[in-house]
């Protein structure tokens, strides 16, 4: 089965989806994702999905589940590259993807995470 590349670039993973994303596809990305922040300690994951032109209910449930999963790992989620249809389709299957942080396109999103960053207060 093919596997959607994570790459890492300093405390962000970014996901690029060039495919249609497939059930299974989907699951094994959200379980890669996890795996890989726990071990990074990733800060950010951005998926751009400006390639899909189709997004059903399974694959939207799935982003919004993978942008909790990150949450709970201490990771902020967002979403970039949304095409308009994909967008009305969501909105009309009802998945209005709560929680899930979105931006037009990769830079918005970059600079979406690293104000995120910057506004959590450091432990002591």
């Amino acid at each position: 089965m093919y596997r959607i590349p994570i790459l890492q670039m300093g405390q962000t993973l970014l996901v690029t989806i060039q495919v249609d994303m497939q059930d299974q596809m989907a699951m094994a990305l959200q379980d890669d994702l996890a795996n890989k922040i726990a071990v990074t300690g990733a800060k950010g994951v951005m998926i751009d999905i400006s390639a899909l032109e189709i997004v059903d209910s399974f694959v939207g449930r799935m982003l919004a589940s993978i942008s909790g999963i990150s949450r709970i790992l201490d990771a902020t989620t967002v979403v970039v590259g949304m095409q308009p249809a994909v967008a009305i389709t969501l909105v009309e299957l009802g998945l209005s993807l709560e929680g899930v942080r979105t931006a037009l396109n990769v830079e918005q999103g970059m600079n979406l995470l690293a104000a995120g960053r910057k506004e959590k207060p450091l432990a002591r």
